[in-house]
């Protein structure tokens, strides 16, 4: 807590400290104790979307690969992955939710086989994967939906929610607190220093290439490294190297995922495996997280007014995301902000999902109805006010 506050000035790039570690206080027997799943017995689609390549300054037509469950449910809901994610983390949250809700669990641009522009370098801003979302939606013929994300995942949540309140109409979060951007750029050898298990950022913003032969050279191990638990952590010196993503591993063998059966780790691995890892540190490059600042600093409107739920681990090994949360003020941003923890690491709708689910749940249960609430009121203003930046870009 005492360093969180002590980097206040720098906190408008903490969005980047989320995309880690190494999660789970579930143990193997909770695992076995929840429903099975099965990712290959969920069909996915296909949504053909516009994307821009900006090194070459052409548009190019990308597909976007999703899961659809229950579409005649009257509530959507879509699930955002982060990184090195993929639809199937959300794999407890659809099995409890499929009944009551319309899901739609996307695998964003250059993940598994979603389809990227091209340029990982600038073409994955945060505009780029909301306008992604967009476009998911509309295949499905969906207007309003509510945005569940998680690590990066949950920043395109909150991105969602701020660029377009006319389609997002609620927003729940896992591990990022909303960081608005108000504040100054700070990049990412800025927090390092009191942060220093940010350093693999910088490998993978200063050496992409070189970390992308890196990851690729061994998927299975490259995922188990990240996918770790509390109760099987990684080295200590996981991470803080700006020259090497699995050096602290060495040449031994990484365990098996603890929180996913064999079935499931396997699906994951198969589908790193179509196009590896190129351009999933889109999250990471200079160019689109500046590019993504710009974009919010100009609009600024930083405000969301849609009801949010925010779920915090208070056990990630990167950043006490609750202190941090207090510290940006983010409850002055979402007016309408409810916000719980979970003792877990990085994973958390992983590492206890029943709790997860049920927070999740009550917060559901609890929204309006769309146009009877002063909240809803609050949205159409402010729909009015903005311009759609999303299609523009």
């Amino acid at each position: 807590m005492r360093i969180l506050l002590k980097m206040h000035p720098m906190l408008s790039s903490l969005s980047l400290l989320c995309t880690l570690i190494v999660p789970s206080l579930s143990s193997d027997s909770a695992v076995s104790a929840l429903k099975p799943f099965h990712p290959d017995s969920f069909p996915k689609n296909v949504a053909n979307c516009k994307a821009i390549n900006r090194h070459e300054g052409v548009e190019k037509d990308i597909q976007i690969q999703y899961v659809e469950v229950n579409s005649l449910a009257s509530k959507t809901i879509v699930m955002v992955h982060g990184w090195p994610g993929l639809w199937t983390n959300w794999a407890h949250q659809i099995l409890e939710f499929q009944d009551d809700y319309h899901i739609i669990a996307p695998d964003q641009r250059g993940f598994g086989a979603s389809t990227h522009p091209g340029d990982v370098e600038a073409s994955g801003t945060m505009g780029d994967l909301v306008a992604d979302l967009v476009c998911v939606l509309k295949d499905t013929g969906v207007n309003n939906a509510i945005c569940l994300g998680h690590d990066w995942g949950a920043q395109v949540c909150w991105e969602a929610a701020r660029m377009r309140p006319d389609i997002f109409e609620a927003v729940a979060t896992a591990v990022l607190p909303y960081i608005q951007a108000s504040g100054p750029f700070t990049p990412t050898s800025a927090l390092v220093g009191v942060l220093p298990r940010l350093a693999y950022q910088l490998y993978f913003q200063d050496q992409t290439a070189t970390a992308i032969e890196e990851l690729d050279k061994d998927v299975r191990k490259s995922l188990r490294a990240v996918y770790r638990s509390v109760e099987s952590p990684p080295p200590d010196a996981f991470l803080k190297s700006t020259d090497s993503f699995l050096e602290a591993y060495g040449d031994a063998e990484i365990e098996a995922i603890p929180y996913m059966t064999k079935e499931e780790e396997d699906y994951l691995v198969e589908q790193y495996s179509i196009q590896g890892f190129k351009n999933t540190l889109q999250f990471y490059t200079h160019t689109n997280r500046y590019a993504a600042w710009e974009l919010d600093h100009t609009q600024a409107n930083y405000t969301i007014h849609q009801p949010a739920l925010s779920i915090l681990p208070t056990r990630d090994p990167v950043a006490d995301w609750a202190a941090a949360a207090k510290v940006l003020g983010s409850a002055k941003f979402v007016p309408n902000l409810a916000t719980e923890t979970l003792p877990t690491a990085h994973w958390i709708q992983l590492e206890k999902p029943v709790e997860f689910n049920a927070m999740l749940r009550k917060w559901l249960d609890a929204l309006p109805i769309s146009g009877d609430s002063q909240t809803a009121e609050k949205t159409a203003e402010t729909e009015t006010e903005q311009k759609h930046f999303v299609d523009e870009l």
